[in-house]
């Protein structure tokens, strides 16, 4: 009889570890939940929370139209939840989303907060532009630390964001709710600097990489900053090798120092209020953080 509940305890002990071991994209939405449910149990801070969920995204395949508005959708009528592909934002997204939610329902709505603006879903709602649009309605719970992280080495860039041309190229004439036109200047580092300031990226940090020429837009990619056994690492979902990993951040560098396509990086971190052990966001408190 001992031995049999050995035996029982020991399987029981392996398949639980098992099922910690499975990546995010071999998981039904009920075994999500349970994660939530159990992370959240710990006393881990936001950052440590993404730097576990990120890796679980790791060989995710990508795909750049893998998400959308939902089926009710006029146009892009993808699932607004894909854990079978990602993209870069969407990888951003759902790590951020996961990593402050302790069930699959406050993950969903908190993934729709964090997408949209005021957490109202359609196209013209939707946080398109990462630095113009998604850090400043995600300000709640992110900080733009480009020129924190940049100190002396830290620079800026004005450009024109138009909101209007962006939908009238995606066929959309109802622009009556659309923003005006906005000039808009934002704090980066530039990459021939970025080995200067390294030490001041943290865990957990999003990073939007620029353009270096185009004048109507800021972010090409959006990447994570992750600390992996005591060294910095870049993580990303890429059409460089359309999936989901990870680099060294030297290795990283090198690629990106002498590019004439891309300028730099912007940093995003979330809020050192917000990162403490066992923290949970739920829906209905966001209106009241912004």
């Amino acid at each position: 009889m001992k031995r049999i509940i050995f035996v029982t305890i020991v399987c029981g002990l392996t398949l639980t570890m098992f099922a910690q071991q499975k990546k995010i994209y071999e998981m039904s939405n009920s075994e999500i939940d349970v994660m939530l449910r159990e992370q959240s149990k710990k006393q881990t801070t936001i950052t440590e929370k993404m730097n576990y969920y990120s890796s679980l995204f790791i060989g995710m395949p990508y795909n750049l139209t893998c998400a959308g508005d939902g089926p009710y959708a006029l146009l892009e009528t993808e699932p607004m939840v894909n854990f079978k592909q990602t993209n870069c934002m969407l990888y951003c997204e759902h790590v951020l989303a996961l990593s402050i939610s302790d069930s699959w329902d406050n993950f969903f709505n908190n993934l729709q907060q964090i997408r949209y603006k005021d957490g109202i879903i359609g196209m013209r709602t939707r946080n398109h532009y990462t630095m113009a649009d998604w850090m400043p309605e995600n300000n709640w719970l992110l900080d733009d630390v480009s020129g924190i992280v940049g100190g002396e080495f830290s620079k800026q860039i004005t450009r024109t964001i138009s909101h209007k041309k962006f939908f009238e190229g995606k066929g959309i004439d109802d622009l009556r709710y659309v923003l005006p036109d906005r000039e808009i200047t934002i704090d980066y580092v530039a990459f021939a600097s970025m080995s200067k300031v390294k030490q001041n990226i943290k865990d957990g940090d999003i990073a939007a990489i620029l353009f270096a020429k185009l004048d109507n837009i800021f972010s090409a990619h959006m990447i994570m900053m992750i600390v992996k056994d005591g060294k910095l690492i870049v993580r990303e979902s890429s059409n460089s090798k359309m999936t989901t990993f990870d680099t060294p951040f030297d290795e990283w560098l090198k690629k990106y120092e002498k590019s004439e396509k891309y300028m730099g990086i912007s940093l995003m971190r979330v809020k050192d209020e917000l990162n403490v052990p066992g923290k949970i966001i739920l829906p209905w408190e966001i209106a009241g953080m912004k």
